[in-house]
């Protein structure tokens, strides 16, 4: 069976053209070509330039790392060592989280029960 085809937000659609201007415009600061880019990041320079443009194709890894290479921030966090931190933390807070969750049986659709 093939993929199901997910519509964009309009919020995913603007964040990700913001991180395809902020890429681009780092690469421009570094001096760096499209070509130059697609090299490092073992990409084509056609995906290079989808990124920059804000398509929703190219998968959040080669995006991610595209942005990491001319040294964009991810989440705000300019310390790669922070991001480490972040992930830990983010990990340890989804320990405390049931492995599952499901919906309450019966009784008000809110789950409280009067």
């Amino acid at each position: 069976m093939g993929r199901t085809r997910v519509g964009t937000s309009r919020a995913a659609e603007d964040a990700i053209a913001v991180l395809g201007q902020q890429i681009r415009m780092a690469r421009a600061a570094r001096g760096m070509t499209a070509d130059e880019l697609a090299g490092t990041a073992g990409i084509s320079r056609t995906t290079v330039h989808s990124i920059e443009r804000g398509a929703a194709t190219t998968s959040i890894g080669t995006v991610f790392n595209v942005a990491t290479i001319v040294g964009v921030p991810l989440f705000g966090v300019d310390d790669p060592s922070e991001l480490i931190a972040l992930r830990r933390r983010g990990e340890e807070r989804l320990a405390l989280l049931p492995a599952r969750v499901d919906r309450p049986r019966g009784g008000n659709s809110d789950g409280l029960d009067f």
